[in-house]
């Protein structure tokens, strides 16, 4: 396996996963469980693929690393806070602090701009707009290539174009964990590409950990690292 990219395992995690199960229905006759011990660290830097075949519970992982779902069991630190313990407020505060998302389907809202989108986040948080909010998020769109389209709306953008500004988004509350979701499957090879080289940059340059969901077997093999995840458990040494 390829060494971490902060090569630093001394280094507190970004994510840390121990023994994380998940079930659903549970106490039902069909109660079954998706996730058997789930056990993986992610570090300041760290650029990872989960790949797997479709049912193998990948989407289930991601959704209870990024707090959408609880897990049923096991410990989950994110930044070194046990999620697990929070409540329904506190799991809503540090998941819109801590983790920045980019799905397949970027999300964005179509009657608004580029620069509304970005600043969506801040604005959830702060709740009220102001021109601080407005700069950083001018800035972020800048560092993605879309400075020419900061009013352009959402609707009127690319695949690849829509795809950047939700990386810029993702960014907009300095996350110290980035969870794209298939972030390129719906792009040309291009885009694509463009997509996935822009996630790494902002890896790198923000030491942000990205857990990078997708079926290309080509961008997966250009990751740092790759966890396979096969009938809800992670392939040998994905953990490391």
């Amino acid at each position: 396996m390829p060494e971490l990219s902060t090569n630093l395992k001394h280094v507190a995690p970004v994510l840390e996963l121990q023994g994380i199960r998940k079930s659903f229905n549970v106490g039902a006759d069909n109660e079954i469980e998706v996730l058997h011990g789930i056990d993986m660290c992610l570090y300041p830097g760290d650029f990872c693929a989960v790949v797997g075949p479709s049912g193998s519970g990948k989407s289930t992982l991601l959704n209870t690393v990024g707090l959408l779902d609880r897990p049923s069991s096991g410990s989950l630190r994110i930044t070194g806070l046990e999620a697990t313990q929070l409540s329904d407020a506190q799991l809503t505060h540090l998941r819109g602090h801590s983790i920045g998302f980019v799905f397949q389907y970027h999300h964005l809202l179509s009657a608004f701009s580029a620069l509304e989108n970005v600043m969506m986040p801040m604005y959830a948080a702060q709740g009220l707009m102001d021109a601080n909010m407005r700069e950083r998020a001018a800035q972020l769109l800048d560092s993605v290539g879309m400075r020419p389209w900061l009013h352009a709306p959402a609707n009127r953008l690319s695949g690849g174009q829509q795809q950047r500004v939700a990386v810029a988004r993702a960014l907009a509350m300095q996350p110290a964990l980035i969870l794209a979701d298939e972030p390129t499957g719906n792009l040309d090879s291009k885009s694509a590409d463009g997509v996935f080289a822009l996630l790494r940059s902002v890896c790198k340059e923000h030491a942000t950990a990205v857990l990078f969901v997708t079926h290309n077997q080509e961008l997966s093999e250009r990751c740092d690292r790759t966890i396979e995840v096969i009938d809800g458990r992670l392939g040998q040494g994905a953990g490391e």
